[in-house]
């Protein structure tokens, strides 16, 4: 088990949750550039930076541009690759990229000294069929139930969706404040070897990193499935470039709504983007169930200020940042 857990270390090098610091390093993947004998909704191409990390919510992206989608709606995409959430960060503080995939909570950290970043769209989120984030047990552990989390420390990314996730999938159980403990282990690789290990009783993991920690003993006890919006990740678009921009950021929407029903209907003719994106860990290609992308949707009002109240009780953010500013329907299909 140990040996099949180092080898799945070395792809979990580029997955570390939001709290993790370190050198930036950057990788430009593939440019999709529209064709001149492809009609388009604007005469010259406009170039969309996307900045991204290997999570499998991409996915609609890259077949996006792997089908000449982008293309065909006028956009050229750059995918610049990172390796975790901090360098993420850094390169659209920097304005070294137009959008980004991230979740509401992020936002809300951009936006708290004025509106930098606006959401267009969902990426991808948990359905009664497929779970995006799990509350798993460490096989060492005696835990087989949810009541059995009451009290025992569960390793997160604190100040993350991670953490949001825990806190409100635990009170939906009924558990109360005293009841829920968490420890910060911001490196997934580090949270995912402490649970292997058992040193870990408990620990949260997205997809399909813990379908890859359940092939190594670990149980899922908890999943938010019938709670879709908790873990949603969204696709977000720096506020400069709305402005500058607008007909870009419709066509590239249209693009992955269009590439959102490909996959759902294929996913199996995909399968060399999760390999060669780096999308699902070795051990599970040729095993790895594709969830379904949601179609054309939007963060609620509801869905923001949960967000928002959760994060002011934690302390991290002291202002109030109004949905209306942060969250931009007017784009999607």
């Amino acid at each position: 088990m140990y040996r099949k857990l180092i080898s799945a270390l070395v792809f979990l090098g580029l997955l570390m949750a939001a709290c993790q610091s370190g050198k930036t390093n950057q990788e430009t993947s593939s440019i999709f550039t529209a064709s001149p004998n492809v009609e388009s909704t604007n005469k010259v191409p406009v170039m969309i930076r996307i900045v991204v990390l290997p999570l499998i919510d991409t996915l609609p992206m890259y077949v996006a541009g792997q089908e000449g989608l982008f293309a065909k709606n006028g956009v050229e995409v750059e995918f610049i690759s990172v390796a975790s959430a901090p360098e993420r960060d850094q390169i659209l503080q920097a304005g070294q990229a137009d959008a980004t995939v991230n979740e509401i909570l992020s936002d809300m950290f951009f936006n708290k000294n004025g509106i930098q970043l606006q959401v267009v769209r969902y990426a991808h989120m948990a359905s009664p069929t497929a779970a995006h984030f799990f509350i798993l047990a460490s096989a060492k552990s005696k835990i087989l139930t949810v009541e059995g989390l009451k009290g025992v420390e569960i390793g997160i990314s604190q100040g993350t969706i991670i953490e949001y996730v825990t806190d409100r999938l635990l009170q939906a159980q009924g558990f109360s404040s005293d009841e829920i403990r968490t420890i910060s282990v911001p490196k997934m690789p580090d949270r995912m070897a402490l649970l292997a290990s058992g040193e870990l009783d408990a620990a949260v993991l997205p997809d399909p990193l813990a379908a890859l920690s359940v092939q190594q003993g670990s149980t899922i006890i908890l999943d938010d499935s019938q709670y879709p919006t908790f873990g949603a990740s969204v696709i977000s678009f720096s506020k400069r470039f709305i402005d500058e921009n607008p007909l870009a950021v419709k066509g590239f929407l249209a693009a992955i709504e269009e590439a959102t029903i490909i996959v759902n209907d294929n996913p199996e003719k995909y399968a060399n983007l999760l390999s060669e994106k780096q999308l699902v860990p070795q051990p599970l290609l040729g095993t790895y169930q594709v969830p379904a992308f949601p179609t054309a949707g939007i963060t609620s009002e509801a869905e923001w200020n949960d967000a928002l109240t959760w994060a002011m009780e934690k302390g991290l953010l002291t202002v109030n940042i109004p949905y209306s500013d942060s969250v931009n329907p007017v784009f999607l299909p």
